[in-house]
């Protein structure tokens, strides 16, 4: 019955079910778990959701009334979304075939945003599905009734399950969907992406170890256009944002042009200077276009949205905030300022326009950078031939494992050996040793060794039961007040001084304003009043060079997959400069005099070999290499490179670093290798041997560990926030962890959220997997050095990044155009 009732309402909006939609069903109606990949748009959603209405919904009993939510069935069906922003859109995408296929079934949402009244009416009864996110949920799991409230779920769908894979909200949902399948043990499992790489990796982490699951790919047929806007001149001396919004012009032609447009940026900063630039060149824009971010208001973002999905926004500029899953249908351009540096990323945003199944998709790149022209070609190839980056879940990650013991300690308790058990069928920790457990016990039941004396650290106890609880009421609300592994830095409120809130900005960016100066924010120009419990106070300014706020986590390293792929286009730029072919794309085109004169002052980089240049200068000897290994990779290996040379006699080095390479600049000529004995030096620069402690040794280590502690302090609850209304400042905040990292380092040495803060300090500061990988790399290629006369298109933006930290805006400028005459004249004259 419920088949014939499935493929009539899909006929009634003129659908038919595609072919891996039925493939879904009919595992979902075997009762298995598994992962869907489709293109974004293709139907993935109703794929899973019309599966569960099918294996799941049944009929209502006869003579009941089917609209009663006193009446409908218990809770069925979690639906996790990684952003509480979509859950009214998601609400609204499962609402639909309800009063066709299950009538008798309630819905509703339970987020951050979920109002009071409404988080009543569900503790009194949950509703059939609810949609929700992994901190809710875990906050779910710390109801002391939490097994009869969740005993019932028969299948947990997660979306954007690429967005939480790599995270430790992942691992965090990890745990949760353990505990419910200790509670269910037949419980579905089903995760939603159109962007992942490692799919069986991916399905295996949300599935669990060794467990069966099903892997779909949906094979649509679906359009993806990737083209670039390009700029009237190409720099052949480029540095990093010198395009920028010297195509502004260009980008107001094309939203002119298009009846709805987002532009994307890759930070929330370069957001605010767009959005700024697009209102000072078309002020009749205001109120038809729009910026969204997440620093914005809710109420901000949610007015946005709305505008976008009615068609009467012309345009939005956005972050990362509208990457993920709601449906802008009137979105006909995607613009994207600047490289979007990853695959997946540029496949995710592409996927806001033709965001239904059929319809073409198109993205047109915004250089801000001659050599992006190069990476568009690049990310259009990498698109086409399927190559989008591989996400690796982390693991054995102690702070979150000691939030979920206390939250299942509050959620009815546990027996020690049963819960060791139930964790170690997650992937995050399959390997955590009974050591490792007994120590996460006694941490959360007594603060380890160092915090014994001290009651607020007595979370959990061992009942005469056998089960471990938490009895304490002050502790186990501070414990819910505090679930979740989301640790931003320390931000305070924007407001104006008798008017409406704008959103929030880090508290170190406006500890260096003082009254009267000025900020854009929310795409206003504000001038700061005063700063008064936590509130920046604001009133609106006009006519004043303004700062924009900073916030953390800005640049984003390009991919693995982008590198390669931008090293395999500069090979066929070289063979066709050898052959003196010309390009056919517009965007090498547009880029041909920088590459040609790059061949002839050096080389261009190319797959299966490494790029290394020579140069004395006023400034002394430089050395720049070129792996094409990211920004975050270059950073540790140049710094690494540096601390190894360093040990060879007394020397200082100045280091700048980008996507593509790093350069080494010695004052002092002899301390870098000549040319002859670059060869000799190689394994010593390359040896993976103590690479750890080099790596540590070549940065300030300590304090780098110290700044993870931070997060790891809040995560495993030795710091609390504060309660509703008295949040302790982000200074405040960093004294307590920074005091625990001392205690724990004088007094319990061997505390493993100390060494957990290490690991994390060599995977996510120096990406030390990746860094081993492309050490491997350069010692197997042969190295092609240069000695440049003068800089070359390559080196001119890695001197530039290094100038930028020393020289101020006007004596940079001073000093670029000096150089930029003299290179201009050399390579106009031949040379």
């Amino acid at each position: 019955m419920i088949e014939a009732q499935r493929l009539d309402w899909l006929a009634q909006r003129n659908w038919r079910p595609f072919d891996f939609q039925q493939q879904v069903w009919a595992a979902m109606a075997q009762g298995d778990s598994g992962l869907l990949h489709a293109t974004t748009g293709s139907g993935k959603t109703y794929a899973v959701w019309l599966g569960a209405l099918g294996a799941l919904a049944g009929e209502p009993e006869a003579g009941k009334p089917t609209r009663s939510a006193a009446k409908a069935p218990p809770l069925t069906v979690l639906w996790v979304t990684p952003m509480r922003a979509l859950a009214a859109d998601t609400l609204a995408a499962l609402q639909a075939p309800l009063p066709e296929l299950a009538p008798h079934w309630s819905l509703a949402a339970r987020t951050g945003d979920t109002t009071s009244s409404e988080r009543a009416r569900q503790r009194d009864r949950l509703p059939t599905v609810l949609v929700t996110t992994p901190e809710s949920l875990t906050l779910m799991l710390t109801h002391d009734q939490a097994a009869q409230r969740l005993g019932g779920v028969r299948l947990v769908v997660v979306d954007e399950w690429h967005e939480l894979l790599g995270s430790k909200r992942g691992v965090q949902l990890q745990l949760a969907l353990a505990r419910l399948r200790h509670w269910v043990p037949g419980l579905q499992t089903w995760g939603l992406s159109a962007t992942l790489g490692d799919l069986a990796h991916a399905r295996d982490v949300l599935v669990g170890p060794g467990r069966p699951g099903a892997l779909i790919e949906a094979r649509l047929p679906k359009e993806r256009v990737v083209d670039t806007l390009l700029p009237d001149a190409v720099e052949r001396f480029p540095w990093a944002g010198h395009l920028g919004l010297v195509m502004r012009d260009a980008v107001v032609r094309e939203i002119e042009a298009s009846s709805t447009t987002l532009v994307f940026t890759n930070t929330r900063a370069q957001a605010e200077l767009w959005y700024h630039a697009l209102l000072e060149a078309r002020p009749d824009w205001s109120g038809l276009i729009a910026l969204h971010h997440g620093s914005l208001d809710k109420d901000v973002r949610t007015w946005v949205e709305a505008g976008l999905k009615s068609g009467q926004l012309k345009a939005v500029v956005a972050t990362s905030s509208l990457d993920l899953g709601v449906d802008f249908s009137p979105v006909e351009r995607v613009l994207q300022v600047g490289s979007a540096k990853g695959v997946a990323r540029l496949l995710q945003r592409a996927g806001r326009s033709g965001h239904a199944p059929g319809q073409p998709s198109r993205l047109t790149l915004v250089p801000t950078h001659s050599l992006e022209l190069v990476e568009a070609v690049a990310a259009r190839r990498a698109v086409a031939a399927g190559q989008v980056e591989a996400v690796r879940s982390p693991e054995l990650a102690l702070d979150v494992l000691v939030q979920h013991v206390v939250s299942v300690a509050l959620g009815g308790g546990f027996e020690a050996t049963e819960l060791l058990q139930e964790v170690r069928e997650t992937h995050a920790y399959a390997k955590l040793s009974q050591a490792q457990w007994d120590w996460v016990l006694d941490f959360a039941g007594r603060g380890g060794e160092a915090l014994r004396a001290y009651p607020d650290y007595r979370r959990i106890q061992l009942g005469d039961d056998g089960r471990y609880h938490l009895p304490d009421p002050t502790l186990a609300r501070r414990h819910r007040l505090s679930v979740g592994t989301i640790v931003s830095e320390g931000s305070i409120r924007v407001a104006f001084v008798r008017g409406a809130v704008l959103g929030h900005v880090e508290e170190d960016f406006v500890a260096r304003l003082r009254k009267g100066d000025c900020f854009l924010f929310g795409g206003r120009l504000l001038e700061l009043v005063r700063v008064h419990e936590m509130t920046a106070q604001v009133k609106l300014a006009s006519g004043r060079r303004a700062a924009v706020p900073r916030w953390h986590g800005g640049k984003m390293p390009l991919s693995s997959r982008l590198a390669d792929a931008m090293l395999q286009v500069l090979d066929e730029a070289a063979q066709g400069l050898e052959a003196n072919a010309a390009p056919s794309e517009p965007e090498l085109q547009a880029v041909w005099p920088l590459l040609s004169l790059q061949h002839r002052w050096s080389a261009l980089p190319r797959p299966g070999q490494l790029l290394v240049e020579r140069l004395h200068s006023r400034d002394g000897a430089h050395l720049f290499v070129y792996p094409f290994a990211g920004r975050q990779v270059h950073l540790s290996l140049a710094t690494l490179w540096a601390w190894r040379l360093a040990r060879q006699g007394p020397a200082t080095f100045s280091i700048s670093v980008n996507d593509y390479g790093f350069e080494l600049l010695a004052a002092d000529p002899d301390a870098l290798p000549a040319a002859d004995e670059l060869a000799a030096w190689r394994e010593a620069l390359l040896s993976e041997h103590d690479l750890i402690d080099d790596a540590r040794a070549s940065i300030n280590a300590t304090e780098l560990a110290q700044r993870r502690f931070r997060e790891i302090a809040r995560i495993s609850g030795l710091v609390f926030t504060g309660y509703p209304g008295e949040q302790r400042s982000a200074r405040q905040l960093q004294a307590s962890s920074g005091l625990f990292f001392e205690v724990f380092r004088q007094h319990d040495p061997d505390n493993l959220l100390l060494q957990q803060a290490q690991r994390e300090v060599l995977r996510q500061e120096f990406d030390i997997d990746r860094l081993a990988d492309v050490m491997r790399r350069l010692r197997e290629q042969p190295w092609r050095v240069r000695e440049l006369a003068r800089f070359s298109p390559l080196s001119f933006p890695l001197m530039v990044e290094r100038l930028r930290e020393s020289l101020s805006t006007e004596k940079l400028q001073t000093r670029l155009e000096r150089l930029l005459r003299e290179l201009h004249g050399v390579a106009d004259s031949g040379a």
